[in-house]
Order: C-alpha cells, then sequence, then structure tokens
C-alpha cells in the first residue's frame, strides 16, 4: 500500500470522528505533507515522537469554533500504477480556492498556489479541501 495514502486517510477518518491526535509511521515526505497541511490550517500541530527507527508523526487535527473539521476530503492523485504529471500552467486552483494541491517540485514540495507563483510544476501527489 502507498505509505502517503495511508496517512492521508487516516487524517481524514481521524477528523471524521473527532478525534483530536491521529500517529502516522514517520517519513521525510509525510513529515513534508503534514508540515504544508499545518501552514494551510488542515492541521493544528505536527511533532515527531519516538527514537531512531521507530519515529512516529504525531499529527493534531484542527477544528472550526462549532466542533467541524477543516479538512473535509482528501483525493490521491498520483498514485504507484500512474504518476501524473503537470507543468505550472496547468495547475489549476482547487474547488474554487477553496481546497489545494500537493506537488512535488525538483525545489521540494510545494501547494499549487506556490508552484505556480514560482512557475514550476511537477507530480501532483494528492489533492485536499
Amino acid at each position: 500500500m502507498d505509505p502517503i495514502s495511508d496517512m492521508l486517510i487516516r487524517i481524514k477518518n481521524a477528523s471524521l470522528v473527532a478525534k483530536e491526535i491521529v500517529l502516522v509511521p514517520h517519513s521525510k515526505i509525510k513529515q513534508e505533507i503534514a508540515n504544508l497541511m499545518k501552514e494551510k490550517g488542515c492541521l493544528s500541530s505536527v511533532e515527531v515522537r519516538g527514537r531512531k527507527n521507530r519515529k512516529v508523526l504525531e499529527l493534531g487535527i484542527a477544528y472550526n469554533a462549532d466542533g467541524e473539521a477543516k479538512l473535509h476530503d482528501v483525493k490521491k492523485i498520483s498514485k504507484l500504477s500512474k504518476r501524473v504529471y503537470k507543468k505550472f500552467a496547468e495547475l489549476k486552483p482547487i474547488k474554487r480556492g477553496f481546497g489545494f494541491s500537493i506537488v512535488s517540485t525538483s525545489k521540494g514540495l510545494k501547494t499549487d498556489e506556490v508552484a505556480r507563483r514560482e512557475k514550476i510544476g511537477g507530480e501532483i501527489l494528492c489533492e485536499i479541501w
């Protein structure tokens, strides 16, 4: 199974049942994705716990004042069987600007908005809204 899609589905399921924290096995790319999600307001906290080979990411789910999760849905675009690459001009706003996508570029992971601004394309990992 794809570890990135596993992390995204764990976050989505935790937000649906109103959990405060979700634990995910650690990797550098998952930590970068989580940091981008925290920047955009989907997560409230990102912490690395554990020792050398047993590290986990402790992710805090962000909620509105009325208790509704800020993360509504996640869609994995680039899969193990089919990779999806786009040029910066082909990157369009997600859900009319209410969502964002995460793009793996030559300069690291970026949101679609930052990738368009810096005029760099890459592999579309997922869409989050």
